[in-house]
């Protein structure tokens, strides 16, 4: 998109992306769409052409959701644990596919498994970040009960990120389910207060959004899959709906 190069530097110098394991299954029922990644990667490279830095969290829905698998046996500890490696596996995933297509990226595991990942540490993120990679920081904040939602704001907080960026497969948060109800509008903005205290906002687990409205962090939710979208986000256009 002409001319959001300049304004992109001035808006952000520094955002987390939280994509959803289910968005990058794309086709298929399961696992990975290389297409979407790869989709995903360029749009990631526009971003850091200006000059910003990306740290990006992903989700493990396209595998493993603990809270739904947990029961029959399976403790709600361990399927938590097993939906975090269901992140970890769609991170390594993501970072050769962005490194195979020219967009230096380093995968970060909050859970300790260095055969696999470079274990998580604030200051080897800020390192990578400092040399021009994306980050990916995998497997949540390693603790049950916390989704990747939750993980995602807890790292924007902790590595200053300017503004946490939600990916969704609809444009933003709407008055209503837009699946259900053709009369849905779209909210461009609205408070992290009302996102907390309205039960009808799901766009992001309750957790999530306490904590960005405690430490009054700003959030953004948009749909990463109309090309040019996530760019003009950080730019500082009005893209999807803005909660701060």
């Amino acid at each position: 998109m002409p001319g959001y190069a300049i304004l992109a530097a001035m808006a952000y110098k520094r955002v987390l992306l939280k994509f959803s394991g289910e968005q990058l299954a794309g086709k298929y029922e399961f696992g990975v769409d290389p297409e979407i990644a790869a989709y995903l990667g360029e749009e990631i490279k526009k971003v850091t052409a200006t000059g910003c830095q990306v740290v990006l969290v992903v989700g493990g829905g396209n595998m493993v959701r603990g809270a739904e698998i947990a029961g029959h046996g399976i403790r709600r500890v361990t399927a938590d644990q097993m939906g975090m490696l269901s992140g970890l596996i769609n991170s390594m995933a993501m970072t050769d596919i962005f490194e195979a297509h020219g967009l230096r990226t380093r995968c970060l595991s909050m859970v300790p498994i260095p055969l696999i990942a470079e274990n998580y540490s604030y200051r080897l993120a800020e390192k990578h970040l400092q040399n021009g990679r994306v980050v990916i920081v995998a497997a949540g904040i390693a603790r049950p009960y916390f989704t990747h939602d939750t993980a995602a704001v807890s790292v924007g907080l902790e590595l200053d990120c300017e503004i946490v960026i939600k990916a969704t497969k609809v444009d933003g948060v709407y008055d209503k389910d837009p699946a259900k109800f053709t009369d849905a509008t779209l909210l461009h903005t609205m408070t992290l207060a009302d996102a907390v205290s309205d039960g009808a906002i799901m766009v992001m687990d309750k957790a999530a959004l306490g904590l960005a409205l405690e430490q009054r962090k700003t959030l953004a939710v948009f749909n990463p899959m109309t090309a040019g979208n996530l760019e003009a986000l950080v730019a500082g256009k009005v893209i999807g709906t803005k909660i701060e």
